[in-house]
């Protein structure tokens, strides 16, 4: 970062670089943008168990499809789409989600410690 900005960096193919890590839903942590955290990861078939998150994310399908369950209620996202989830809703990831996903989290530096 210089001066506030984002420094130029060379383009990530987010499809390659989620295809090469080594465990499907461990995400990789790309960079920071001012209060928010990107990172990129590769979804397989397996459901997660719920959470919810003290910060806001959003959640957008490069390829596949992520299947969530949002406050009890399913939501499908798929290839091209985004999903805002506020701060605080439990989601859990149904089964059939498969793809790259990539995740910014807002506000919250635990979100480059952990994985998912």
């Amino acid at each position: 970062m210089v001066g506030g900005r984002v420094s130029p960096v060379s383009p990530v193919n987010l499809n390659e670089t989620a295809a090469g890590l080594p465990q499907a839903w461990s995400s990789l942590v790309l960079g920071r943008v001012g209060s928010a955290c990107v990172k990129v990861l590769r979804m397989d078939e397996l459901p997660l168990a719920e959470e919810s998150h003290e910060a806001p994310e959003a959640l957008l399908v490069l390829d596949g499809r992520l299947e969530l369950a949002v406050a009890g209620r399913p939501v499908t996202v798929r290839s091209g789409e985004l999903y805002l989830i506020p701060a605080g809703t439990p989601h859990a990831v149904r089964p059939g989600s498969r793809g790259t996903l990539v995740i910014v989290e807002l506000g919250s530096r635990r979100a480059e410690r952990r994985g998912r």
